[in-house]
């Protein structure tokens, strides 16, 4: 989270929630490589199809963590856009 280098209190609210967005995303898709390496792992159906289920959620929140940074920072959209 922010605030480890500079302090909390120094950092406009919009640092602060940009910051708890970035770190969100990347629990969520270590949440997915966790998913799937239990997936990978396990002999068992049943199991499988439930873990299966929570990856995709965890893409899912994934993904909607990546459309707010989009719509809240204009250079990470740009970089989405242009990059190559």
């Amino acid at each position: 989270m922010t605030g480890k280098h500079e302090g909390m209190e120094n950092l406009h609210e919009e640092t602060k929630d940009l910051a708890r967005v970035r770190q969100s995303l990347i629990e969520e898709l270590e949440a997915i490589n966790w998913y799937q390496e239990r997936i990978d792992a396990s002999k068992n159906e049943s199991v499988k199809k439930i873990l299966k289920h929570n990856r995709d959620e965890e893409k899912e929140h994934a993904a909607m963590l990546i459309e707010w940074l989009r719509a809240n920072d204009p250079t990470q959209d740009k970089m989405f856009e242009e990059h190559d």
